[in-house]
């Protein structure tokens, strides 16, 4: 029995959103539609796929299996059709990443802003998102980290100089507040925190220095879970803040900010564009990944 691969496909979708409404968002087809498909997919497969309820959509163990076996082969065609199709002169298609925040504003969207009015037929999606993702189930074409967290089954691609944290705060603050000498005086200061995504708590603030790490816990008024607001708290003197230094170069040069405890604080690697080492790349993810790519 031969089904047909859209339907497949529209499976595969839905098993994987749990959920009609975002998947029929995602095919661009009417829930009604997409759910006479899946309806007419069991009727020939003569078992049931899916669990329905009012709230939830769930596969069952027939369906698991299907989506478990046929998944990853619907998208290994997907990626050859792409790759040939790909084949033409100009390069076209569309190239999706998955990275946090503070990646896409600091780094990938400056750079690829200046390459993309050359190749009009790439589309470029950028999805941000603060937790590790599997980009290859998420049908992502790359994702964005910092070295130290990457996958060892991954190619990866340097595109940003190596950073630090740096704990900085406002002038009017430190004329309120003795600037701390080591880490640990930080626990006396109204620290501004970072919530994070991944594990939902807050992270420890993590120093070094002669080869010894340090963990802090700090406390503080405030809580954010991506940078840009720490910075705008800590520029109108709410507290001490770490942040990348990438991120504060020109209010470090300005001195709206001043950074302490700078011989604690050490580089790590900074941020990588990594991909599948089984996928085969089209010509528009070449000029993405080339465009992306570190040159220091």
């Amino acid at each position: 029995m031969r089904e047909n691969i859209n339907d497949l496909l529209a499976f595969v979708v839905v098993a994987k959103d749990q959920s009609f409404t975002q998947a029929a968002a995602r095919l661009g087809v009417s829930q009604s539609s997409l759910s006479r498909t899946i309806r007419k997919l069991e009727e020939n497969l003569g078992v049931r796929l899916l669990t329905r309820t009012t709230r939830s959509v769930s596969p069952t163990e027939a369906g698991e299996r299907l989506l478990q076996n046929v998944g990853p082969r619907l998208d290994e065609i997907a990626n050859e059709l792409e790759a040939i199709g790909a084949l033409s002169e100009k390069p076209a298609g569309t190239v999706r990443i998955n990275c946090s925040e503070y990646a896409a504003e600091s780094v990938i969207w400056p750079k690829l802003s200046k390459v993309l009015p050359d190749y009009p037929e790439i589309r470029l999606e950028i999805f941000v998102e603060h937790s590790f993702t599997d980009i290859a189930a998420e049908r992502f074409d790359a994702g964005v980290r910092l070295g130290e967290s990457l996958e060892k089954d991954m190619i990866a691609v340097r595109i940003a100089p190596d950073d630090r944290l740096i704990a900085v705060g406002s002038p009017s603050y430190f004329r309120k507040h003795i600037p701390p000498d080591v880490p640990r005086d930080l626990t006396g200061h109204n620290c501004i925190n970072l919530r994070m995504s991944t594990r939902g708590e807050l992270y420890a603030w993590e120093f070094e220095k002669g080869g010894k790490p340090l963990n802090v816990k700090v406390d503080g008024q405030l809580v954010f879970n991506t940078i840009n607001p720490m910075i705008e708290a800590a520029l109108l003197g709410f507290g001490i803040a770490l942040v990348p230094e990438s991120a504060v170069q020109a209010q470090l040069t300005d001195r709206t900010l001043v950074q302490v405890l700078d011989d604690w604080c050490q580089p790590f690697a900074g941020f990588h564009l990594y991909y599948p080492s089984r996928r085969q790349q089209s010509p528009a993810f070449e000029i993405v990944m080339n465009a992306l790519r570190h040159k220091g």
